[in-house]
């Protein structure tokens, strides 16, 4: 009798601290996927001469998205590197967007900038930003990708871990550019 009674207690512990346990993907985060969207005026992206914005690096806007300059369509940044002021050598730097790859929780897309045959710059136009923890995945791992790129000179890059979705869209739309980029 008393092992029937301690059977049953421990089964009811087990149920209430079950059904108490909190996730951190609560229903409301799972309404629709989104991604981080940035709009491009042209299909090449491929643009010359200076870039200038104005905006704070730090602003976001009410979804937490970082604001698009609409002129370039590019997402201001404080690492962004473009010149202010005319370019008059003969290689100009080009920006290339590669695919938007799908993966499982969401879009990724690589925009690379190109000066002298050499990659400068890697910046995300897409990424997965769905909830909490797809933000600090990708908010970790998307610079090191980004650093990655500029030193490798090719897609072939590490992989962060728990990053391995990101890094497998991140690379086949960093091939993608590259491409475009005849490099």
């Amino acid at each position: 009798m008393r092992r029937i009674v301690l059977w049953a207690m421990s089964t009811l512990t087990v149920l209430v601290l079950l059904f108490s346990y909190s996730t951190s993907r609560s229903s409301s985060a799972l309404v629709a996927a989104e991604t981080r969207t940035v709009t491009t005026t042209s299909k090449s992206s491929e643009s010359t001469g200076s870039t200038s914005g104005s905006s704070s690096a730090s602003a976001t806007d009410s979804s937490g998205q970082q604001p698009t300059d609409s002129t370039t369509g590019s997402t201001t940044s404080s690492g962004s590197s473009g010149s202010s002021g005319s370019t008059s050598t003969s290689a100009a730097a080009k920006t290339y967007a590669g695919d938007a790859v799908m993966t499982r929780y969401g879009n990724v897309q690589v925009q690379i900038t190109v000066k002298n045959g050499k990659i400068t710059a890697a910046e995300v136009l897409q990424v997965p930003w769905n909830d909490r923890h797809d933000q600090m995945i990708n908010s970790a791992a998307v610079p090191v990708y980004n650093q990655e790129a500029v030193s490798a000179q090719s897609a072939q890059i590490d992989v962060v871990s728990g990053a391995t979705y990101t890094w497998d869209g991140y690379t086949q739309s960093l091939q993608s550019a590259i491409d475009q980029a005849n490099l």
